[in-house]
């Protein structure tokens, strides 16, 4: 295993032991104070230091307005029931969803959502809640 030199001293024999360790170490000599520091920017190989880099910007592609088409058959309206998940409440939902449509015979259904989630009341619950589309 090699011995590794732990002179700190700066002096210009490396192999030289640090007999004073009470003496603040030297920073390189007289060389040292004579060499002049850049205050420049470090010039990296990119554009140069006092202008910005450019960027390319593209512009995005201009898209047509798509027409609109109105058919007979479009959405004009929707409709949300929800209950309670027990067999009770869903029967009930069932008998509301049957009255709703008899009583409004112009409505033709479109389409329906149906999903469960918590609906907050005076506590929350899970429900079932379907949405009509007509």
């Amino acid at each position: 295993m090699d011995v590794l030199d732990n002179n700190l001293s700066g002096s210009k024999d490396d192999n030289a032991p640090l007999d004073d360790f009470d003496k603040p170490i030297p920073l390189g000599g007289d060389d040292a104070a004579k060499a002049s520091v850049s205050r420049l920017p470090l010039n990296l190989g990119g554009s140069s230091p006092n202008q910005p880099p450019k960027t390319e910007v593209t512009k995005p592609a201009i898209k047509q307005p798509m027409t609109q088409t109105t058919s007979a058959g479009r959405i004009t309206g929707v409709k949300t029931f929800f209950t309670k998940l027990h067999p009770g409440a869903m029967e009930f939902l069932d008998e509301q969803i049957a009255k709703w449509l008899k009583v409004n015979p112009t409505v033709t259904v479109k389409h329906t959502n149906i999903t469960t989630g918590d609906v907050q009341a005076k506590k929350t619950e899970p429900n079932i809640i379907i949405t009509v589309w007509y």
